[in-house]
Protein backbone atom coordinates (compact mmCIF):
# COMPACT_ATOMS: atom_id res chain seq x y z
CA UNK A 1 0.00 0.00 0.00
CA UNK A 2 1.58 3.39 -0.82
CA UNK A 3 1.66 5.48 1.81
CA UNK A 4 1.74 9.58 2.74
CA UNK A 5 4.61 8.89 4.68
CA UNK A 6 6.55 6.67 1.83
CA UNK A 7 5.55 9.81 -0.71
CA UNK A 8 6.95 12.02 2.00
CA UNK A 9 10.11 10.44 1.80
CA UNK A 10 10.37 10.28 -1.84
CA UNK A 11 9.89 13.41 -2.00
CA UNK A 12 12.76 14.43 0.43
CA UNK A 13 14.97 12.09 -1.87
CA UNK A 14 13.74 14.22 -5.32
CA UNK A 15 14.53 17.46 -3.52
CA UNK A 16 11.57 18.84 -2.00
CA UNK A 17 11.93 20.52 1.25
CA UNK A 18 7.94 20.10 2.66
CA UNK A 19 5.25 17.54 1.69
CA UNK A 20 1.90 17.30 2.85
CA UNK A 21 -1.60 15.98 2.27
CA UNK A 22 -4.98 17.58 2.13
CA UNK A 23 -8.06 16.31 1.20
CA UNK A 24 -9.39 17.32 -2.74
CA UNK A 25 -12.65 19.19 -1.35
CA UNK A 26 -14.02 22.58 -2.21
CA UNK A 27 -12.32 24.67 0.81
CA UNK A 28 -14.11 27.81 1.16
CA UNK A 29 -11.20 30.26 0.62
CA UNK A 30 -11.40 28.59 -2.95
CA UNK A 31 -13.98 31.20 -3.59
CA UNK A 32 -12.46 33.96 -2.68
CA UNK A 33 -11.20 34.43 -5.90
CA UNK A 34 -13.87 35.96 -7.60
CA UNK A 35 -14.49 38.49 -4.78
CA UNK A 36 -10.78 39.23 -5.87
CA UNK A 37 -11.20 39.65 -9.17
CA UNK A 38 -14.82 41.47 -9.17
CA UNK A 39 -12.58 43.86 -7.37
CA UNK A 40 -10.21 44.75 -10.25
CA UNK A 41 -7.23 43.65 -8.53
CA UNK A 42 -6.24 41.25 -11.55
CA UNK A 43 -5.34 44.29 -13.79
CA UNK A 44 -4.46 42.40 -17.31
CA UNK A 45 -4.14 39.09 -16.27
CA UNK A 46 -7.33 37.78 -18.07
CA UNK A 47 -6.03 34.34 -17.79
CA UNK A 48 -6.87 34.32 -14.23
CA UNK A 49 -10.60 35.45 -14.92
CA UNK A 50 -10.94 32.69 -17.84
CA UNK A 51 -9.53 29.94 -15.64
CA UNK A 52 -11.59 30.61 -12.49
CA UNK A 53 -13.65 28.07 -12.72
CA UNK A 54 -11.41 25.63 -12.68
CA UNK A 55 -9.39 27.40 -10.01
CA UNK A 56 -12.51 27.24 -7.78
CA UNK A 57 -12.53 23.37 -7.49
CA UNK A 58 -9.82 21.04 -7.89
CA UNK A 59 -11.56 18.85 -8.84
CA UNK A 60 -11.84 20.31 -12.60
CA UNK A 61 -8.59 20.18 -12.63
CA UNK A 62 -8.81 16.23 -12.14
CA UNK A 63 -12.09 14.91 -12.42
CA UNK A 64 -10.76 11.59 -9.91
CA UNK A 65 -9.11 13.90 -7.38
CA UNK A 66 -8.99 12.71 -3.79
CA UNK A 67 -6.26 14.50 -2.35
CA UNK A 68 -3.86 16.58 -2.93
CA UNK A 69 -0.08 16.16 -2.15
CA UNK A 70 1.67 19.37 -2.03
CA UNK A 71 5.73 20.52 -1.89
CA UNK A 72 7.27 23.27 -0.98
CA UNK A 73 10.53 24.15 -2.27
CA UNK A 74 13.15 26.34 -0.66
CA UNK A 75 14.87 28.63 -3.05
CA UNK A 76 16.53 31.25 -0.67
CA UNK A 77 20.02 31.07 -1.29
CA UNK A 78 21.41 33.67 0.99
CA UNK A 79 20.80 34.45 4.95
CA UNK A 80 20.06 38.43 4.64
CA UNK A 81 17.76 40.39 2.71
CA UNK A 82 19.80 41.33 -0.43
CA UNK A 83 22.96 43.73 -0.65
CA UNK A 84 25.87 40.25 -1.34
CA UNK A 85 25.38 40.40 -4.81
CA UNK A 86 23.84 43.54 -4.97
CA UNK A 87 26.85 46.11 -6.23
CA UNK A 88 26.96 49.46 -5.33
CA UNK A 89 25.90 51.54 -8.01
CA UNK A 90 22.84 53.32 -8.07
CA UNK A 91 21.32 51.50 -11.03
CA UNK A 92 22.40 48.06 -9.54
CA UNK A 93 18.95 45.75 -10.82
CA UNK A 94 16.76 44.13 -7.72
CA UNK A 95 15.76 40.83 -9.44
CA UNK A 96 13.59 38.68 -7.03
CA UNK A 97 14.59 35.95 -5.07
CA UNK A 98 13.11 33.42 -7.26
CA UNK A 99 14.18 34.60 -10.67
CA UNK A 100 17.82 34.60 -9.75
CA UNK A 101 18.34 30.23 -10.55
CA UNK A 102 16.64 28.25 -13.21
CA UNK A 103 13.15 28.46 -14.40
CA UNK A 104 11.41 26.54 -11.23
CA UNK A 105 8.62 25.58 -13.32
CA UNK A 106 10.57 23.10 -15.23
CA UNK A 107 13.05 22.10 -12.44
CA UNK A 108 10.03 21.50 -10.10
CA UNK A 109 7.60 20.43 -12.76
CA UNK A 110 10.76 17.51 -13.87
CA UNK A 111 10.87 16.66 -10.30
CA UNK A 112 6.74 15.97 -10.29
CA UNK A 113 6.83 13.28 -12.57
CA UNK A 114 9.29 11.59 -11.47
CA UNK A 115 7.69 11.18 -8.27
CA UNK A 116 4.73 10.28 -9.86
CA UNK A 117 6.36 7.63 -11.96
CA UNK A 118 7.84 6.38 -9.09
CA UNK A 119 4.06 6.23 -6.75
CA UNK A 120 2.81 4.34 -10.31
CA UNK A 121 5.48 1.77 -9.74
CA UNK A 122 4.63 1.64 -5.73
CA UNK A 123 1.27 1.10 -5.86
CA UNK A 124 -0.69 -1.95 -6.19
CA UNK A 125 -3.44 -0.39 -7.89
CA UNK A 126 -3.77 2.32 -11.02
CA UNK A 127 -4.27 5.89 -10.18
CA UNK A 128 -4.97 9.06 -11.58
CA UNK A 129 -2.57 11.92 -10.90
CA UNK A 130 -1.92 15.86 -12.88
CA UNK A 131 0.85 18.01 -11.21
CA UNK A 132 0.42 21.93 -11.15
CA UNK A 133 3.42 24.12 -10.64
CA UNK A 134 2.46 27.85 -10.70
CA UNK A 135 0.96 27.88 -14.52
CA UNK A 136 -1.27 25.42 -13.90
CA UNK A 137 -5.02 26.49 -13.00
CA UNK A 138 -4.80 24.99 -9.24
CA UNK A 139 -4.77 27.89 -6.16
CA UNK A 140 -1.98 25.90 -4.44
CA UNK A 141 -1.57 28.34 -1.40
CA UNK A 142 -5.05 26.99 -0.20
CA UNK A 143 -4.27 23.37 -0.22
CA UNK A 144 -0.53 24.37 1.07
CA UNK A 145 -2.13 25.91 4.39
CA UNK A 146 -4.62 22.87 4.30
CA UNK A 147 -1.56 20.21 3.54
CA UNK A 148 0.32 22.28 6.98
CA UNK A 149 3.03 23.52 4.75
CA UNK A 150 2.14 26.63 6.03
CA UNK A 151 -0.52 29.21 6.71
CA UNK A 152 -1.04 32.16 3.73
CA UNK A 153 0.57 35.39 5.56
CA UNK A 154 -0.80 38.86 5.48
CA UNK A 155 1.95 39.06 2.81
CA UNK A 156 -0.41 36.74 0.62
CA UNK A 157 2.52 34.46 0.84
CA UNK A 158 2.52 31.32 2.49
CA UNK A 159 5.15 31.34 5.63
CA UNK A 160 6.27 27.44 7.01
CA UNK A 161 7.50 28.34 10.95
CA UNK A 162 10.79 26.35 9.99
CA UNK A 163 11.59 27.67 7.05
CA UNK A 164 10.10 30.85 6.11
CA UNK A 165 8.24 31.70 3.51
CA UNK A 166 11.12 31.59 0.42
CA UNK A 167 9.28 28.64 -1.15
CA UNK A 168 8.53 27.08 -4.82
CA UNK A 169 4.90 25.76 -4.20
CA UNK A 170 3.59 22.95 -6.48
CA UNK A 171 2.01 19.66 -5.84
CA UNK A 172 0.02 16.70 -7.43
CA UNK A 173 -3.62 15.97 -7.61
CA UNK A 174 -4.48 12.55 -7.34
CA UNK A 175 -7.43 9.84 -6.89
CA UNK A 176 -5.75 8.41 -4.12
CA UNK A 177 -7.09 8.36 -0.88
CA UNK A 178 -4.56 9.47 1.09
CA UNK A 179 -4.05 10.21 5.08
CA UNK A 180 -4.44 13.92 5.15
CA UNK A 181 -2.34 16.28 7.38
CA UNK A 182 -3.83 19.04 10.00
CA UNK A 183 -4.12 22.46 8.03
CA UNK A 184 -1.14 24.56 9.55
CA UNK A 185 -1.83 27.22 12.12
CA UNK A 186 -2.07 31.15 11.53
CA UNK A 187 0.92 32.49 13.19
CA UNK A 188 1.55 36.23 12.30
CA UNK A 189 -0.14 37.32 15.20
CA UNK A 190 -1.06 41.51 15.13
CA UNK A 191 2.03 42.18 12.83
CA UNK A 192 2.01 44.23 9.94
CA UNK A 193 5.46 45.11 8.84
CA UNK A 194 4.67 43.42 5.51
CA UNK A 195 1.80 45.86 4.59
CA UNK A 196 3.51 48.65 6.10
CA UNK A 197 6.50 48.33 4.20
CA UNK A 198 5.11 47.92 0.85
CA UNK A 199 5.91 51.18 -1.17
CA UNK A 200 3.08 50.85 -3.63
CA UNK A 201 0.35 50.08 -1.46
CA UNK A 202 -0.34 46.97 -2.89
CA UNK A 203 -1.30 45.12 0.54
CA UNK A 204 -4.36 47.11 0.94
CA UNK A 205 -5.41 44.86 3.80
CA UNK A 206 -4.35 41.68 5.19
CA UNK A 207 -4.21 39.07 2.82
CA UNK A 208 -5.70 41.46 0.03
CA UNK A 209 -3.09 42.52 -2.66
CA UNK A 210 -4.02 44.62 -5.25
CA UNK A 211 -1.70 43.35 -7.92
CA UNK A 212 -2.23 46.48 -10.37
CA UNK A 213 -0.18 48.18 -7.23
CA UNK A 214 2.02 45.53 -6.88
CA UNK A 215 5.88 45.97 -7.99
CA UNK A 216 6.28 42.37 -9.34
CA UNK A 217 2.92 42.75 -11.58
CA UNK A 218 4.35 46.15 -12.58
CA UNK A 219 7.45 44.65 -13.80
CA UNK A 220 6.44 41.70 -14.80
CA UNK A 221 2.59 41.25 -15.80
CA UNK A 222 1.63 44.44 -17.61
CA UNK A 223 2.18 44.80 -21.07
CA UNK A 224 1.21 48.73 -20.87
CA UNK A 225 3.55 51.36 -19.66
CA UNK A 226 3.82 51.89 -15.97
CA UNK A 227 2.57 54.66 -14.75
CA UNK A 228 4.05 57.33 -14.20
CA UNK A 229 3.20 58.11 -10.35
CA UNK A 230 4.38 54.62 -9.86
CA UNK A 231 7.92 54.73 -11.30
CA UNK A 232 9.53 56.19 -9.28
CA UNK A 233 8.43 54.04 -6.49
CA UNK A 234 10.02 50.82 -8.27
CA UNK A 235 13.66 52.49 -7.48
CA UNK A 236 15.68 49.77 -8.89
CA UNK A 237 13.64 46.81 -9.57
CA UNK A 238 13.81 45.20 -12.96
CA UNK A 239 11.98 41.91 -12.15
CA UNK A 240 9.70 41.42 -9.34
CA UNK A 241 9.56 42.27 -5.21
CA UNK A 242 10.52 40.73 -2.61
CA UNK A 243 10.10 43.35 0.36
CA UNK A 244 7.27 42.09 1.77
CA UNK A 245 9.20 38.49 2.31
CA UNK A 246 12.61 40.48 3.71
CA UNK A 247 10.34 42.38 6.57
CA UNK A 248 8.62 39.12 7.31
CA UNK A 249 10.22 38.07 10.76
CA UNK A 250 9.61 34.83 9.91
CA UNK A 251 12.44 34.85 7.60
CA UNK A 252 14.79 36.44 9.66
CA UNK A 253 16.47 32.74 10.22
CA UNK A 254 14.44 31.39 6.45
CA UNK A 255 16.30 28.24 5.47
CA UNK A 256 19.34 28.59 2.88
CA UNK A 257 18.98 26.07 0.19
CA UNK A 258 22.60 24.44 -1.27
CA UNK A 259 20.35 23.19 -4.36
CA UNK A 260 22.35 24.43 -7.36
CA UNK A 261 19.51 24.90 -9.37
CA UNK A 262 18.76 28.19 -7.51
CA UNK A 263 22.40 29.40 -7.21
CA UNK A 264 22.37 30.43 -11.05
CA UNK A 265 24.14 32.93 -13.26
CA UNK A 266 24.65 36.67 -11.70
CA UNK A 267 21.81 38.74 -12.78
CA UNK A 268 20.59 40.74 -9.62
CA UNK A 269 23.06 43.39 -8.95
CA UNK A 270 24.08 43.78 -12.75
CA UNK A 271 24.40 47.65 -14.46
CA UNK A 272 20.68 48.53 -15.94
CA UNK A 273 22.73 51.04 -18.16
CA UNK A 274 25.28 48.13 -18.84
CA UNK A 275 22.57 46.04 -19.77
CA UNK A 276 20.84 48.64 -21.70
CA UNK A 277 23.77 48.59 -23.93
CA UNK A 278 23.41 45.17 -24.97
CA UNK A 279 22.11 43.56 -28.00
CA UNK A 280 18.39 41.82 -27.45
CA UNK A 281 20.94 38.46 -28.22
CA UNK A 282 22.88 39.75 -25.34
CA UNK A 283 20.61 40.72 -23.04
CA UNK A 284 18.80 37.61 -23.68
CA UNK A 285 22.03 35.55 -22.89
CA UNK A 286 21.33 37.04 -19.18
CA UNK A 287 18.27 35.47 -18.49
CA UNK A 288 18.28 32.26 -20.59
CA UNK A 289 16.86 29.13 -18.68
CA UNK A 290 15.04 31.66 -15.97
CA UNK A 291 11.83 31.95 -15.20
CA UNK A 292 12.42 35.85 -16.72
CA UNK A 293 11.93 34.38 -20.03
CA UNK A 294 8.53 33.47 -20.03
CA UNK A 295 7.22 37.62 -21.01
CA UNK A 296 8.62 39.61 -23.97
CA UNK A 297 12.22 41.04 -23.91
CA UNK A 298 10.85 44.80 -23.98
CA UNK A 299 9.45 44.44 -20.69
CA UNK A 300 12.64 43.71 -19.14
CA UNK A 301 14.09 47.06 -21.15
CA UNK A 302 10.91 48.94 -19.86
CA UNK A 303 12.24 48.47 -16.71
CA UNK A 304 15.58 48.95 -16.99
CA UNK A 305 14.67 52.05 -18.45
CA UNK A 306 12.75 53.56 -15.55
CA UNK A 307 15.71 52.11 -13.11
CA UNK A 308 18.03 54.69 -15.73
CA UNK A 309 15.80 57.46 -14.92
CA UNK A 310 15.27 56.58 -10.98
CA UNK A 311 19.42 56.35 -10.68
CA UNK A 312 19.63 60.14 -10.15
CA UNK A 313 23.30 59.47 -12.32
CA UNK A 314 22.80 62.62 -14.99
CA UNK A 315 25.53 60.47 -16.86
CA UNK A 316 23.55 57.38 -17.52
CA UNK A 317 21.31 59.55 -19.49
CA UNK A 318 23.76 59.46 -22.65
CA UNK A 319 23.02 55.70 -22.69
CA UNK A 320 19.58 55.45 -23.76
CA UNK A 321 20.94 57.04 -26.77
CA UNK A 322 22.70 53.89 -27.46
CA UNK A 323 20.48 50.07 -27.04
CA UNK A 324 22.46 47.13 -28.59
CA UNK A 325 25.89 50.05 -28.55
CA UNK A 326 24.24 51.52 -30.96
CA UNK A 327 24.38 48.37 -33.90
CA UNK A 328 21.25 48.53 -36.27
CA UNK A 329 18.61 46.08 -35.47
CA UNK A 330 20.35 44.80 -32.26
CA UNK A 331 17.77 46.04 -29.47
CA UNK A 332 14.52 45.81 -31.52
CA UNK A 333 12.91 45.71 -28.40
CA UNK A 334 12.99 48.89 -27.41
CA UNK A 335 10.76 50.01 -30.33
CA UNK A 336 7.59 49.23 -28.65
CA UNK A 337 5.64 52.62 -27.09
CA UNK A 338 5.89 51.58 -23.68
CA UNK A 339 9.91 51.24 -24.16
CA UNK A 340 9.88 54.66 -25.95
CA UNK A 341 7.96 56.00 -22.97
CA UNK A 342 9.61 54.82 -20.23
CA UNK A 343 12.93 56.15 -22.00
CA UNK A 344 11.52 59.85 -22.62
CA UNK A 345 10.28 59.90 -18.92
CA UNK A 346 14.09 58.59 -18.20
CA UNK A 347 15.39 61.12 -19.98
CA UNK A 348 13.21 64.12 -18.48
CA UNK A 349 14.27 62.80 -14.73
CA UNK A 350 18.05 62.75 -15.37
CA UNK A 351 17.64 66.01 -16.61
CA UNK A 352 15.65 67.60 -13.89
CA UNK A 353 12.55 68.29 -15.33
Amino acid sequence: MLTAEAIRQRARELGFDLCGVAPAIGFPELTWLQEWLARGYAGEMDYLEKSADVRADIRRFLPSARSVIVMGTVYNTEQESGTRDQGSGSDAIRVARYARGQDYHKVIEDRLIELIDWMQEESPEPFDAAQFVDKHQVQERVFAHHAGIGWVGKNCCVINPGLGSWLFLSGIATSLVLEPDAPAVDRCGSCTLCIDACPTGALVDARQLDATKCISYLTIETNAGIPEPQRPLLEQHAWGCDICQAVCPWNLGAAVTADPAWHGPLRHGLSAAGLWERSDDELHEVIKGSAMTYVPLSRLRRNLAVIIGNSGNASLAGVLDRPGRGRKNAARSTLTPAVQDAVAWARQQLAGE
